[in-house]
């Protein structure tokens, strides 16, 4: 019986996570976590029945704590609380699918305390790959890529250990306004910028995805996670999301991992990698697929992906304000405070303003994202 906990169990890959667990019964679910969702987490309580559940603020806490006193699940609330979760004693693997710089603290007391790491969360590798992946060697913890598109690498790279890399190429739907210029954003709407083609997840990756902005901190991961330069990560437009992404190996050889456009292929592989199990669902019919298409990337139109490498080529504390000031912009544009193009203006004003720390320490990262804030809570 393999035990696991998820911080995100409320969001689509913590919901993704729990089907998982549904239809396999060597998995065990030991403690969860979620914002502020807890009518969903109550039921997962009641289904799963996890020794520890989190909930950030102590006020839903209670409200939990009394919703579910007939069981026997405790209720923490907090930073601590998450914490506690990520180092739950028995615990083989945590899932990290909780969105933004939040999932950094959790990730790293989860490293020191053995555990292996399903990464879904972007923002620890962005803004603190120099620390954790140094951290991970140290305790001897799997890094295990939940992202379709690291997956798909991650996957590529078995049973070619030792054979140099010579390109990743990560590949993007393009998102809803693929093929638009910026005249054509102008007007944009929340409603029209969460209509993606392909994938169902939450609100802010979504919102990613179509500036291409989720691309860019993609980028900066894929850095981290598979050692390479910024610039051995080349981003192809693969409109319907078959090839999930590809490597580039130094002979010239191209390997790809392909599949329909489901997140519980890549969340199962890292629960049980390196086995393959079984998975329901749609296949790929190469009959009725017939062609694959390609295309570059616009790099100004989609600004944000160009920023993206600006900020992984220079590195230091430059990719936390590359992410911190997207967070904020989208949480502003989400609350239609600002214009769809703004979140991009935003993001390079930020960028332009940063006297760059070369190797931050954790306090330092966070009192950037602190300082990335004010500076765009002072433009209003």
């Amino acid at each position: 019986m393999k035990k696991i906990a998820i911080l995100g169990s409320t969001g689509s890959i913590g919901t993704q996570t729990l089907e998982i667990v549904r239809e396999n019964k060597d998995l065990e679910v030991l403690g969860i976590a979620a914002r502020s969702n807890i009518r969903l987490l109550e039921q997962q309580i009641r289904e799963f029945s996890p020794k520890l559940a989190a909930v950030w603020s102590e006020e839903k806490a209670k409200e939990l704590r009394t919703m579910i006193a007939d069981t026997d699940t405790k209720v923490v609330s907090g930073m601590d609380g998450l914490l506690q979760v990520s180092a739950m004693e028995d615990t083989e693997i945590l899932v990290t699918a909780i969105v933004g710089m939040i999932g950094i603290r959790p990730t790293i007391e989860a490293i020191r305390a053995g555990k292996d790491i399903a990464l879904a969360n972007k923002e620890t590798l962005v803004t603190a790959g120099h620390l954790i992946m140094p951290l991970a060697k140290e305790h001897q913890v799997k890094i295990l890529p939940v992202d379709s598109e690291h997956s798909a690498i991650f996957q590529c790279l078995q049973g070619n250990e030792g054979n140099r890399i010579h390109k990743i190429l990560l590949t993007a739907s393009g998102g809803p306004f693929r093929g638009k210029k910026q005249e054509d954003l102008l007007e944009v709407q929340v409603e029209d910028a969460l209509r993606h083609p392909n994938w169902s997840m939450g609100p802010k990756i979504t919102i990613d995805s179509s500036t291409m902005i989720n691309k860019g901190l993609e980028v900066i991961e894929a850095k981290w996670l598979f050692d390479v330069d910024v610039d051995q990560v080349q981003v192809v437009v693969q409109p319907r999301s078959i090839i999930h992404s590809m490597v580039e190996y130094e002979d010239g050889a191209v390997m790809a991992q392909l599949g329909t456009p489901d997140m519980k292929l890549p969340i199962q592989y890292a629960l049980y990698y390196p086995e393959r199990r079984h998975l329901g669902g749609d296949r790929l019919d190469f009959w009725k697929l017939r062609s694959i298409t390609f295309e570059e990337p616009d790099m100004d139109t989609f600004y944000g992906l160009k920023l993206a490498y600006i900020a992984g080529r220079r590195g230091g504390s430059l990719p936390t304000v590359f992410n911190a000031a997207n967070e904020l912009a989208v949480q502003q544009f989400l609350r239609k405070e600002i214009k769809y193009l703004e979140i991009m203006e935003i993001i390079e004003d930020c960028i332009r303003a940063h006297k760059v720390i070369e190797d931050p320490s954790l306090d330092e990262i966070l009192k950037t994202e602190q300082e990335t804030y004010e500076r765009i809570n002072s433009r209003r």
